[in-house]
């Protein structure tokens, strides 16, 4: 049995509103991600998912992937929203575009750009997304297993 493709989230800085990760595929690396800060105890639409293993799925319902289907950037290939599976505590995690800690409740956020300044941001997201976007897909319906790993550099080191 082929393995399965597997996107690794390494979260090497955080400060109080958001998190940002070097995101790889298959150990290669792909783009940055952004989410929201870590937190003990979660709050809505404000804290990241736990570190772990997730499988991805398409979900092609909702308003989230009705949005994309209609939009100029990407209704030519978007075939449904790249869902995480089984997140304890979450429902409706995706990966999608954005730019900033706004943008996000709990999902990734990819881009090409990375700023480590006071605001964690990131810059160029469609440009990623499309790239990983059309990745994931080719190898869900190729019929591969997909997952996606969380791993909490940034938490280690404060740690230590």
């Amino acid at each position: 049995m082929e393995k399965p493709m597997k996107i690794t989230v390494n979260r090497y800085l955080s400060n109080a509103d958001a998190t940002l990760s070097d995101v790889m595929v298959n150990g290669d690396p792909e783009c940055y991600g952004l989410e929201d800060e870590y937190r003990e105890v979660k709050v809505a639409n404000e804290t990241r998912i736990p570190a772990g293993t997730y499988p991805i799925k398409l979900r092609a319902a909702g308003g989230m992937h009705g949005r994309y289907c209609e939009a100029e950037w990407c209704k030519d290939w978007h075939k449904g929203m790249l869902h995480l599976q089984d997140v304890p505590g979450f429902e409706w995690i995706y990966i999608h575009p954005g730019n900033t800690d706004d943008h996000t409740s709990g999902c990734l956020l990819v881009g090409d750009q990375a700023n480590e300044g006071e605001h964690l941001t990131i810059s160029k997201s469609r440009i990623a997304y499309e790239r990983l976007y059309k990745k994931v897909v080719a190898a869900l319906e190729g019929g591969e297993l997909v997952e996606i790993e969380y791993i909490d550099s940034d938490r280690e080191a404060e740690v230590a």
